[in-house]
């Protein structure tokens, strides 16, 4: 049976998905050691299998809350934080 791994670049290799299926264990050891791994259907680009590391990389925010809010265009922005003091109001269910 021939391989059907097309190399995109050092760190992406092709699969068709019915081939990903069938070798997942070795796209998944691929995705460890030589990157991510891309699964087309019907000939386009449809997934990509990385390690769990790379995806946290790509998934954790590059910075805290706070600082976000703090660099925000609407930092300087003044806004009415006061609660109400009015009383409950009825809700029709």
């Amino acid at each position: 049976m021939k391989m059907t791994v097309h190399n995109r670049s050092f760190h992406d290799r092709e699969w068709q998905l019915q081939e990903a299926k069938n070798r997942l264990s070795q796209v998944v050891e691929q995705a460890l050691h030589d990157g991510p791994q891309t699964i087309t259907l019907r000939g386009k680009p449809s997934a990509v299998v990385v390690s769990f590391e790379e995806y946290r990389k790509l998934t954790m925010p590059t910075t805290g809350l706070s600082r976000f809010f703090r660099q925000s265009p609407l930092c300087q922005a003044e806004l009415d934080l006061t609660r109400s003091t009015e009383s409950s109001r009825e809700v029709e269910l």
